[in-house]
């Protein structure tokens, strides 16, 4: 079966060829997405489907040991398997988290741990299929010399490291001073070039996109609907791995805003091919310091305004002037949606209480469990729903935010469940009285 794809404006229904390298409209500057030809893809019943899904899953066969590449078809079926430039990304645990379920009266909560990827984040998903692209564009004889990206840190990590196991060039344009430490020596490690300029993610953006209008250097960032076409494989892989049934909520962090785009993305393609029958409710989270779409929920969309973001410990959503804010909202509306947002207080501590229950959370994961934990208390949730939060990063790489947390030393954070470590001398009688002390 010949499964066609197209680039088309979300605005005004333009299409373009998957070959030619643009990433708005020329017609009206929309957004893009890619469009699939559903009627070929429901030539194939859902019983069908599934079957070709859970073949694929945790195999060892090129490409389909990916978890984006085991739906291929789904995701970017006209590429050639040669082209394809996987490490190992997607097929990562839903781990259940019953005592948050239990301490916030839900059904279910089942942590999609993302972050156990290669790079250490969701943004591997995206980045295989884009990178895949522009090696496909490359052996058609696209005059691309590297990829750029602006990047808060997990993007411009999941970047060079694709694209160096592609031997292509990586231009990388961050923060100075914002990202940290673990983040930056990605893309350092994987031999980008590293511009660390004085401003915010959304100046970086700008300079970007100004540097990808030739059409020699491919921007990578999620502007780039080839990246939503990776990371909605997240939504496929809940359904399967929950059984082929749909969760009642999923609760994703959200900076640029493309993460929830794709989400949609994935769900509508299930349902339109027969897989599930209903859609799950989606909430977005933003930090109160970096809240542009949680305003502009407030008032039901009508009022969008950019923020000035405001440092916070999940700075990789850090984005006061999101790109896919458009297709945010259509995706938001489609599924009855719900924005909340999160202070750094709550955000930290929903973190350590997760920490409590094994899970080590990134603090852009402490922002969902923090939604979680707000819509429980007002109600918004049923005392049978699952839920799915989206976990988008290890926490490994938040070690200054770990370490901050724990020893109590976060500005604007009570950190309820802190941990030091006890400092004693090799005396076993004194040993034995701390650990009654602690354990009596």
């Amino acid at each position: 079966m010949n499964y066609k794809t197209d680039l088309h404006c979300i605005e005004c229904g333009a299409s373009y060829p998957m070959n030619e390298i643009i990433y708005r409209c020329s017609k009206c500057d929309g957004l893009l997405e890619v469009r699939h030809d559903l009627d070929a893809l429901k030539a194939k019943s859902a019983s069908e489907w599934k079957e070709i899904f859970e073949s694929r899953f945790r195999t060892y066969r090129h490409p389909y040991s990916s978890g984006v590449w085991g739906k291929k078809e789904w995701v970017l079926p006209g590429i050639k398997d040669e082209h394809i430039v996987s490490l190992g990304e997607g097929v990562t645990p839903l781990v259940p988290m019953p005592k948050l379920a239990k301490d916030t009266g839900v059904g279910q909560v089942l942590l999609k741990q993302c972050g156990i990827s290669h790079t250490g984040s969701f943004k591997d998903l995206g980045m295989t299929v884009l990178v895949s692209h522009v090696v496909s564009l490359i052996s058609e004889g696209k005059g691309i010399r590297a990829v750029a990206c602006a990047s808060t840190g997990d993007t411009s990590a999941a970047l060079a490291a694709y694209a160096s196991a592609a031997s292509v060039p990586t231009i990388v344009f961050l923060p100075s001073g914002k990202i940290s430490h673990a983040q930056l020596m990605q893309p350092l490690s994987s031999g980008a070039l590293v511009l660390s300029l004085d401003t915010d993610f959304d100046g970086c953006m700008k300079v970007v996109r100004e540097i990808t209008s030739d059409n020699s250097i491919y921007l990578a960032n999620s502007m780039n609907p080839l990246r939503i076409e990776g990371q909605k494989s997240i939504s496929i892989e809940i359904v399967q791995q929950m059984g082929w049934e749909v969760p009642d909520w999923v609760i994703i962090p959200g900076g640029n805003l493309g993460n929830v785009s794709a989400l949609g993305a994935g769900f509508h393609m299930l349902k339109e091919t027969g897989i599930i029958d209903r859609m799950p409710r989606i909430c977005l989270a933003q930090t109160e310091n970096a809240n542009p779409m949680y305003l502009s929920f407030r008032s039901d969309y009508k009022d969008y305004q950019p923020v000035q973001a405001k440092k916070t410990q999940a700075s990789a959503i850090q984005i006061g002037d999101p790109v896919s804010y458009p297709r945010a909202v259509r995706t938001l509306q489609k599924f009855n949606g719900i924005v909340e947002q999160a202070s750094e207080d709550d955000l930290a501590n929903a973190a350590g209480r997760a920490d409590r229950e094994g899970m080590f959370a990134d603090p852009h994961t402490g922002v969902a469990l923090s939604a979680l934990i707000k819509l429980a208390e007002r109600g918004e949730m049923n005392k049978s729903d699952r839920v799915v939060v989206i976990s988008t990063a290890h926490g490994l790489k938040f070690s200054e935010f770990k370490t901050g947390y724990n020893s109590g030393k976060l500005d604007g954070v009570s950190s309820m469940y802190k941990n030091e470590p006890v400092e004693l001398t090799p005396d076993v009688k004194r040993i034995k009285d701390v650990i009654e002390e602690r354990f009596h």
